[in-house]
């Protein structure tokens, strides 16, 4: 496939928001990689865009400030609505097209993945009927036609991973990625050459110390906040050259570093579900600059002020 210019990715992207969906496979082209330099990426995960309490303010300001970078690709981590999994279609539609007000003010290529609060109504709670696809508000939001793909850019492969799997247990869904994506994931990097460097981006963390620090040392992690086959996964890169793992889910920043590779939890753009910071981080979104074998990360925050109520 010949590789898309920026501007050509943008439009492509505007058509496959407007109902062409892109295909599973694509490339873009990136200023850093196309010059034989560092990619700039920026980062940014649980939005849990909804109306109340200036929401809609908070994104356009986020996206203001992410779009200064200018970076080579935007990479969004997933819970891109708030309460997609309980809810009717036509209660989230006014969160999905507040949401997508500030996804297409994006300037430059976007990758996104999708999160648990992103399927729709799998349980409403006001009784009405389940979805039969969850999955299909996304992908027609999006523009894309599976939830999980990959893109190239010159010298780097970015693999975006569906890590939510609905289980119907008390949990409701686990983190899992299930037989035929993980046929399909075995199938896209036997086409890789090893020494390619690899960046995955996943909703629900691959690998994470978040329970162990806030719980204590021997604290385990729920199935529906963890990626429970884990390991099946990373076993799939024993030979090649993971680089990066991007996730989501937790609302805290994180860095780990496991047999070379670099594990980012990217903290939220809501914070704590729009009370502020959580955890010790605030609203905001990461800045990367990748270099084939090293990575740099910084957290920053967008400046938002909470306007949600602690006590709701």
């Amino acid at each position: 496939m010949p590789a898309l210019t920026r501007r050509g990715f943008v439009q492509h992207s505007a058509m496959a928001v407007a109902g062409a969906a892109l295909p599973a496979r694509a490339v873009w082209a990136a200023r850093g990689a196309a010059r034989g330099g560092p990619l700039e990426l920026v980062f940014f995960t649980d939005v849990h865009t909804r109306l109340e309490w200036d929401t809609p303010l908070a994104l356009d300001k986020a996206a203001r400030a992410i779009n200064a970078h200018k970076a080579d690709l935007v990479v969004i981590g997933g819970d891109l609505i708030t309460e997609g999994f309980e809810s009717s279609a036509a209660k989230v539609e006014p969160r999905w097209d507040a949401y997508m007000e500030m996804h297409s003010s994006l300037r430059g290529p976007v990758a996104t993945v999708l999160g648990n609060h992103d399927l729709v109504a799998v349980e409403p709670s006001d009784g009405s009927p389940p979805a039969a696809d969850p999955r299909a508000v996304f992908r027609s939001r999006i523009g894309v036609d599976r939830t999980y793909r990959s893109l190239d850019a010159d010298g780097y492969h970015l693999i975006l991973l569906d890590s939510t799997f609905i289980t119907g247990d008390e949990l409701k869904y686990h983190g899992r990625i299930d037989p035929e994506q993980l046929a399909w994931l075995a199938a896209d990097l036997a086409r890789i050459d090893p020494a390619t460097p690899l960046v995955v981006a996943t909703h629900i963390p691959l690998l994470t110390g978040f329970y162990q620090a806030t719980e204590g040392a021997t604290a385990p992690a729920p199935a529906n906040r963890v990626m429970v086959n884990n390991r099946e996964v990373l076993d799939l890169f024993a030979d090649h050259n993971l680089l990066l793992v991007l996730q989501g889910h937790l609302h805290v920043e994180e860095m780990l570093r496991w047999r070379g590779t670099t594990f980012i939890t990217g903290g939220a753009l809501c914070g704590r579900w729009w009370r502020g910071p959580w955890q010790g981080t605030p609203e905001g979104y990461g800045l990367l600059t990748l270099r084939k074998e090293r990575v740099e990360w910084q957290y920053l925050s967008y400046g938002w002020q909470a306007k949600r109520p602690p006590n709701q």
